[in-house]
């Protein structure tokens, strides 16, 4: 007997697939944070090898952020025109050569270029993927499992501390340490090929039939496309730009960028800023900066359990808060006992995990499916303007004005961003993925504002 049971993908359960997928999907930022944070680490044997200044040394430091900027803001929108599958299986790929490539650098320009084009793959890879992620996931997980990719960024950045770690000593380990990510990409392809496409995607291009029967291979036989979005629309890059959509795009990447800047700045310079803070030497602070990647993953999981329960702008705004303080504590007391400094990192790195999850959560709910790769794109590129101005120009700010002040200036970004979620925050918990990408009082920042 055929089940009359009517199938709702909004409450469907966590299927082998879906875990399978969230892991995969987690690659990128993963690659992302080992990627950003292994540079850091080979710099000091850069800067002596090709007898960098410090120009060059903070132009290749913000290299990849430069590149970030582009991938989104481009790639996003070609993964909306042709779909999330093929290009999610492309950038583990490219990823992989460019790894290797690096290895064979001979010139300071070389590896600029490089580090850049391995920038705009990963950030090609953000809209991919947490779009991907987002329209296969049931409502009641989708915040769990998005949330999941953010901490993996700080799992790369872990890991790429421990491998700087026990490579430093090889000679030329630069060369060791930049190929490195060869083996991450490598199996990223292999545990992402046989993905299928997205089935909203393929419904709001039309193809109802493709989008059912891979809802059935992956959800079961009483799977039905009713519950997707069933008018399709053309994308139309020009949409996030429109009334209703162009706060959302503003919010999404300005508040993105008031957390990201110092966030990319310690950690591109994370051995520097430690033994400016007298926290160890050579590769005793490559240890102290990995305390403080896992400091960061410790403060993703509250935010990851609560965010279905206490809701997105509640979170957020307390964590811009927290993370303020944290600041101002490094800022003001940078000569400070070594138990006062670790405080304000700890702080601030617990209280980074609410917007860490939820810069790719908004972009992804308050856009519809057309153009949901295009907006974690646009998101993304805002907010690599800022984090590679802060990267490119941290060197010189430590040099010319000490720890104090830089952390000062972080303090304010952070502040910055606290005043835009309070303004502009909106809620989009419970809501289905139409009900969140609609333009309606009901999600509306003013909305949310008065339930608040």
């Amino acid at each position: 007997m055929v089940s009359t049971t009517k199938f709702s993908l909004d409450e469907a359960a966590v299927t082998p697939f879906l875990r399978r997928l969230t892991i995969c999907c987690g690659g990128g930022p993963f690659l992302d944070g080992y990627i950003l944070v292994i540079i850091g680490v080979a710099l000091p044997q850069l800067v002596l090898y090709f007898k960098l200044d410090e120009f060059w040394s903070g132009l290749i430091g913000a290299a990849s952020l430069a590149g970030l900027f582009i991938g989104g803001m481009v790639f996003g929108y070609v993964t909306d025109l042709v779909g999330r599958k093929v290009m999610y299986i492309i950038t583990p790929l490219l990823l992989a050569v460019v790894s290797v490539l690096q290895m064979f650098v001979s010139t300071p320009l070389e590896l600029f270029i490089l580090r850049f084009f391995v920038g705009m793959v990963v950030g090609a890879d953000y809209s991919i993927a947490t779009s991907l992620l987002t329209e296969f996931a049931p409502k009641k997980r989708r915040g769990l499992m998005i949330g999941i990719l953010a901490t993996m960024w700080f799992v790369g950045a872990t890991a790429a501390d421990f491998v700087g770690y026990y490579i430093l000593d090889i000679a030329n380990s630069w060369r060791w340490m930049l190929g490195s990510a060869v083996i991450p990409s490598v199996m990223l392809l292999a545990g992402r090929w046989g993905t299928p496409e997205s089935p909203r995607w393929l419904v709001s291009k039309n193809r109802i039939e493709e989008a059912l029967v891979i809802m059935k291979k992956v959800y079961g036989p009483n799977a039905t496309v009713e519950a997707l979005e069933q008018s399709p629309e053309k994308t139309r890059y020009s949409k996030l730009f429109e009334k209703g959509y162009l706060s959302r795009t503003l919010f999404s990447g300005l508040y993105w960028s008031c957390h990201i800047l110092p966030l990319y700045a310690i950690y591109t310079f994370g051995p520097a800023i430690l033994e400016s803070l007298h926290l160890g030497h050579g590769k005793q602070a490559l240890l102290g900066d990995s305390v403080i990647s896992f400091v960061f993953i410790l403060g993703c999981i509250p935010a990851m359990l609560l965010i279905e329960s206490v809701g997105r702008r509640p979170l957020i705004i307390w964590s811009f808060v927290f993370m303020t303080l944290g600041m101002l504590i490094l800022g003001v007391f940078p000569d400070a006992p070594v138990w006062v400094i670790m405080t304000g990192f700890a702080i601030y790195a617990l209280a980074a995990g609410g917007p860490g999850i939820l810069e790719w959560i908004y972009p992804n709910e308050l856009f519809p499916t057309e153009v949901r790769a295009s907006a974690v794109g646009v998101a993304t590129g805002i907010s690599r303007i800022g984090a590679c101005l802060g990267t490119f120009a941290l060197p010189h700010w430590l040099s010319t004005w000490g720890i104090g002040t830089t952390m000062l200036i972080m303090t304010a970004v952070t502040f910055a961003g606290l005043i835009i979620c309070i303004v502009m925050a909106p809620e989009t918990k419970g809501m289905t993925l139409s009900q969140a990408g609609a333009i309606s009082p009901k999600n509306s920042s003013a909305a949310c504002a008065e339930e608040a």
